[in-house]
């Protein structure tokens, strides 16, 4: 189990694959920042939520400069679903193997509703032009969560 990167550590590399099947690298995204989130799955309430509240501010994110990055360890097909269904307009990585949430800390054991079972923490990370981490969202507020994220980066 690793552990989390903390805010001022450089943000752990990774390559995945998207919902169009095309590989995406952190460093692809150099000299922007970005929200990198960790979710559940693909199609549930809370996820869906989050999903749909980043979509509806998108723009606003594009427009201060912040790239939107989902990753889970649902397929390639089940984000392409979830992105199709809802109109998602940013990448969707198919974690599979549960290699990036190794690498961030994110997987581990969860509790819901007084059940112990081992999945993905909703997570999201917050990292600079320099690929430094700046901020961890342990509890994003999933209906609020463009607006936290803007916030954070001093944006709002």
């Amino acid at each position: 189990m690793s552990t989390m990167p903390n805010v001022g550590d450089p943000a752990p590399l990774f390559e995945g694959v998207i919902q169009e099947g095309e590989t995406l690298r952190l460093s692809d995204f150099k000299g922007k920042k970005v929200a990198l989130y960790f979710y559940p799955a693909d199609d549930t309430p809370g996820c869906t939520k989050q999903a749909c509240n980043l979509r509806d501010g998108y723009q606003e994110l594009l427009d201060a400069g912040i790239a939107v990055i989902g990753v889970s360890g649902d397929d390639v097909a089940s984000h392409e679903g979830f992105a199709e269904k809802y109109s998602l307009p940013f990448p969707l990585l198919a974690d599979t193997e549960r290699a990036i949430m190794e690498q961030y800390g994110v997987w581990g054991q969860r509790n819901l509703y007084g059940k112990l079972f081992m999945g993905v923490k909703r997570t999201t990370f917050l990292i600079d032009e320099e690929g430094t981490v700046v901020h961890v969202f342990k509890r994003p507020k999933v209906k609020e969560h463009t607006e936290e994220i803007l916030n954070k980066f001093g944006l709002a």
